[in-house]
């Protein structure tokens, strides 16, 4: 039987003697559909997947037209579905999304169904890339010491991910101290052009995919359509379920000229962010093109397109070109492959050269490429871009501002203050405000780029050669995001220096970057503790958010590689490096940062030499049974999990109870108090940490109370796959400010009943023992960061029933809805400060019912502690019909499950 073909549009496409068929957009074309040779290559591969996938139910001919003629006005109001060719997870959200399969497993069996009807029907992969933490640091043994305590951290957890390899078809998993999952899929496990065979005849189309990790958008610089979605989303996807958004819109960012000697990637992805940021592009789509994408490489390319949750956008995609290729080639791919990426996309019309028209977009930026500097951003977001230049002036003046406006509120006399630290080894250095205790090259965004990472070795090679050293207090990293990149550090003599200065690879993986960057040394810690200093990290990551990188350090900056390295040398953020000697020669002699910062021409001839695509087969070859730590994990058997329920990390979640109980009629939500008052730029970081569990904690608590010593914790992102310890870390935060407890910092809040202060765990307990329906209030950008789905899920554990903000980012609104919690938006020009609110109100929600329509405005009656009352409309934030759908059954996996139990009666 021949590959279905509704449209009459596929075509014969021979490439090396094999034959594959493909769905020819210019045929679609030709038939009438639009112009679709004028529409954005990114919105040409979502109606490529819907031709290609069109059943007439999921995904219908409306679908294929509001795609085909997208350039013809676009509709706010229809989702488009989208059934990605694989999914990508890492093990922070991996490892919750293959509980909640296994979870799911359990509830279909006691229905009366065949478990493995819970299972990937599309290629998943999951890189164990989140759970190296940098323990040891700054010697040779710093790696292997790190791997060794990772795996007994988490032997439960990896056991568990060996069960499911076995369980489930379809799904495979990359061991630890492999690489991060953005570096790996872009090294090796993306094929660009896709295949797969259907009924006797193979396939070709554009390789695409979801991951369970907001920087997923990497892949958009090897011209792969993919994005972040929380691991709820995932699951569904992983069952069959379309995934829908509302028709985007298409920013056209034009790129020309080169960039300038002395910039790199990294100055130009923080230059992109905070452009469009400031243009305001939530939601959207953002293409590059203009003939700067001539000299932009692919690894640049892949820099920029990480960054794409930094700056709003669903995916900032680059077309494939004559650079694909290139990549495709020296990272080792087949010839076979490159020739049939190249075939394909020209044969579709989607490869783009000089000569390509620009496609029509919904709006265009433009930015010339020699106008980018050297840049940091910081101290909090990763939007606040600072010049080089400026970054001494900068530091200044925000440790002056205060606390309320967003600075440090420090005084002269604060700011002034100089501690002397006494080293284990007899040393001593003077540590002041504004001191780098922690310089880490880590992240996917920067160590998979051969031009920064080199740039950092031969910035430490001249710095080693003129003498110089970083500061006994400076913590220093080295976590490459592929075993590659140590391979051509080493061939071009690199890495040698950069252990010179204390940048010993401390494991693969993405460490600093989500917060894993281990305890400082005591006596630094303790100067920090004691002195009330604040201290900064300056590191090579996308994300530098109150509280993430460490919790003492509360000045983050972000900055490329060799930047990195320099300020470490540097050892304080309260320099000018442009003017300022970054230290002294043996013979006291300035050297400054022009002194030891390598060419262009340095950095071009030290990858010639040093990067290989043999070396890309080597470390791959073997990726998924090279690791013997990982292949000695006894093999948990059978097709349902024997959960423990004496186990600390991996326990049976309650989301599925009751589940045949029927649907319940979507009601007003009465009487409500507020659980948390928030402000502005609330990130998935506050709400759902990551990193360390505090001893005095709600989790920390419950971890001691079972018997788990301090040192084996781990971290919140490790104790995933445990829904006792995540939903006493909801809003655990400790940089986050409630103004339900006013004037305190940390995850409390006022048990308004007795008007007492306590965790927010605590007083979440409290009000559901009494039945009392609780919201969260909050300002702009609710939800920004990662795509941790734990957010949306500690969020509906702590029985909120609704979360209001004057605007959401996109994943988090997306899982709110994924848990069945409400997200609600303030009307324009409308918030909780200019309304007065002070969270000690009582709140009804009104107009929900069965027939509730997406967008559709409600009313919040809001009464004050003296009774009066007062109205204010708000905008129901389900934007599409099957949001309104996933709400009404509880969520969305309760919304699969519930037709996987109806089809088996």
């Amino acid at each position: 039987m021949p590959v279905k073909d509704q449209f009459s549009i596929s075509r014969n496409l021979e490439v090396g003697g094999k034959n594959y068929r493909y769905f020819s957009l210019q045929a679609l074309e030709e038939q009438g559909y639009g112009s679709v040779s004028k529409l954005p290559f990114s919105i040409r591969v979502l109606l490529e997947a819907a031709v290609r996938q069109f059943d007439g139910r999921a995904i219908t001919e409306d679908h294929v037209k509001l795609l085909s003629k997208w350039n013809e006005g676009r509709d706010n109001n229809k989702e488009i579905p989208f059934i990605p060719a694989r999914i990508v997870l890492q093990d922070f959200t991996g490892v919750p999304v293959v509980v909640d399969l296994a979870a799911m497993r359990d509830t279909v069996k006691k229905a009366g169904g065949d478990p493995k009807q819970i299972n990937p029907l599309v290629p998943v992969d999951l890189v164990i890339d989140h759970s190296v933490m940098v323990d040891a640091f700054g010697t040779d043994q710093a790696l292997e010491y790190n791997m060794k305590v990772e795996f007994e951290r988490n032997e439960e957890r990896y056991r568990f991910l060996r069960w499911a390899q076995t369980a489930f078809n379809n799904f495979r998993a990359v061991p630890p101290g492999t690489g991060i999952v953005h570096q790996v899929n872009l090294e090796y496990l993306a094929s660009v052009a896709a295949t797969k065979t259907v009924d006797g005849e193979t396939l070709v189309f554009p390789d695409s995919l979801v991951g369970t990790d907001s920087h997923t958008t990497m892949i958009n610089g090897l011209g792969v359509v993919g994005w972040g979605v929380g691991g709820i989303e995932a699951e569904a996807g992983m069952l069959g379920q379309p995934l829908y958004f509302v028709t985007p819109e298409v920013i056209g960012f034009k790129l020309t000229g080169s960039l300038a000697e002395g910039a790199t990637a990294t100055d130009l992805a923080l230059t992109v962010t905070e452009l469009l940021r400031k243009k305001g592009v939530v939601g959207k789509f953002v293409e590059f093109y203009g003939p700067g994408l001539a000299n932009i490489s692919l690894a640049d390319r892949a820099t920029v397109a990480n960054m794409a949750p930094e700056y709003g956008a669903t995916i900032g995609f680059f077309p494939v070109d004559d650079e694909t290729l290139a990549y495709l080639r020296n990272t080792g791919r087949t010839d076979e492959q490159v020739a049939l990426v190249e075939s394909y996309y020209k044969a579709q019309n989607m490869f783009r050269t000089a000569d390509t028209p620009d496609p029509e977009f919904s709006d265009v930026i433009e930015l010339d490429l020699a106008s980018v500097v050297p840049s940091l951003a910081g101290p909090k977001r990763p939007q606040d871009r600072i010049e080089l230049t400026a970054m001494k002036q900068n530091f200044n003046d925000i440790i002056r501002t205060p606390i309320d406006k967003g600075g440090y509120g420090l005084s002269d006399e604060k700011i002034e203050q100089t501690v002397t630290v006494k080293h284990k080894d007899g040393s001593t250095s003077e540590m002041g405000t504004g001191a780098v205790v922690i310089a880490a090259i880590t992240s996917c965004t920067n160590t998979s780029n051969p031009s920064v990472m080199l740039g950092a070795g031969l910035l430490a090679k001249k710095a080693v050669e003129r003498g110089l050293k970083k500061p006994g207090y400076v913590k220093s990293s080295l976590t490459p995001g592929s075993l590659v990149v140590t391979d051509y550090l080493e061939k071009a003599g690199l890495l040698h220096y950069l252990e010179s200065l204390g940048f010993y690879v401390a494991g693969y993986g993405c460490a600093t970057c989500i917060g894993n960057s281990g305890p400082l040394p005591d006596e630094v810690s303790e100067a920090i503790a004691d002195n009330d200093m604040t201290v900064a990290a300056v590191l090579s990551g996308n994300r530098n958010f109150e509280g993430r990188v460490h919790a003492q350090v509360k000045a983050n900056y972000l900055a490329s590689p060799p930047l990195v390295v320099a300020y470490a040398l540097a050892g304080t953020v309260n320099i000018d490096l442009q003017n300022d000697p970054i230290g002294y020669d043996p013979n006291n002699e300035p050297v400054y940062l022009k002194d030891i910062w390598p060419t262009s021409a340095e950095i071009r001839e030290a990858i010639g030499l040093s990067v290989s695509a043999d070396a890309f087969r080597k470390k791959y070859e073997n990726v998924f049974t090279a690791n013997e730590r990982w292949n000695k994990i006894p093999v948990p058997e059978g097709e349902l999990y024997e959960w423990d329920d004496q186990s600390t990390y991996i326990q049976n979640p309650p989301f599925f109870e009751g589940l045949g109980n029927g649907l319940s009629d979507i009601q007003d939500i009465k009487e409500a108090r507020v659980l948390a008052l928030l402000g502005d730029s609330v990130t998935t970081d506050h709400i759902s940490p990551a990193g360390n569990i505090a001893t005095n904690s709600p989790a920390g608590k419950y971890l001691s109370e079972r018997g788990v010593e301090r040192k084996d914790f781990n971290s919140y992102g490790s104790r995933r796959g445990n829904h006792e310890v995540m939903m006493r870390g909801t809003f655990a935060n400790i940089r986050i400010r409630n103004q339900v407890a006013p004037g305190t910092e940390g995850g409390v809040t006022t048990y308004l009943p007795t008007d007492e202060v306590m965790s927010i765990y605590d007083a979440s307990m409290n009000y559901q023992a009494g039945g009392q329906n609780l919201i969260v209030i909050a300002g702009k950008e609710y939800g920004t960061g990662s795509s941790r789905d734990w957010a949306a899920k500690g969020t509906y554990l702590l029985g909120v029933k609704a979360v209001l903000a004057e605007s959401f980012e996109r994943i988090h609104r997306s899982n709110l809805v994924g848990m069945g919690v409400l997200p609600l938006q303030f009307q324009e020009g409308h918030g909780w400060k200019s309304l007065g609110l002070n969270g000690r109100e009582t709140f009804d929600i009104i107009g929900l019912s069965n027939d509730v329509k997406p967008g559709q405005e409600l009313t919040v009656v809001a009464t004050r502690e003296d009774g009066t009352k007062f109205e204010f409309p708000v905008i129901a934030r389900l934007d599409s019909m099957v949001d309104v759908d996933y709400y009404h059954n509880g969520g969305i996996l309760q919304t699969v499950l519930r037709q996987m139990i109806a089809s088996n009666q």
